[in-house]
């Protein structure tokens, strides 16, 4: 889980937070559950090990303003052999309108960048 406050460079002409810029915010609230649980994202990448996104379904249910509090929380959904499925949420801090909704789809990756299978040790992390 993550808080994120709502500069003017996260906004578009209109005042609201600009829809990509949501994508940065998934993103790091992924790292941050990642991290908590023991997987560091620096040691996996010297290790020539990577996560990529391979999927990302996004439903946006309410606008994010200039000065609000943004929470996001990140669950994973589920696990497959090279595949961590996660559940997110975004929502406004102080009244929990939920500002949007995402599954997003990461897919193990070996030096080449070929799929490959989750390492058992991330695996034991995760579950």
């Amino acid at each position: 889980m993550i808080e994120k406050r709502i500069y003017y460079h996260d906004t578009d002409a209109g005042g609201v937070v600009y829809y990509a810029n949501y994508l940065k915010f998934l993103e790091e609230d992924r790292t941050e559950f990642l991290e908590q649980k023991g997987i560091s994202i620096k040691e996996m990448h010297q290790n020539h090990f990577f996560y990529a996104v391979r999927q990302c379904s996004i439903s946006y249910k309410s606008p994010a303003r200039y000065g609000d509090v943004l929470r996001c929380e990140s669950t994973l959904k589920k696990m497959t052999a090279a595949q961590l499925i996660f559940d997110q949420k975004i929502y406004e801090k102080e009244t929990r309108r939920l500002i949007l909704e995402a599954e997003v789809t990461l897919v193990s990756l070996d030096k080449d960048f070929k799929p490959t299978p989750i390492p058992e040790r991330i695996k034991a992390l995760l579950v």
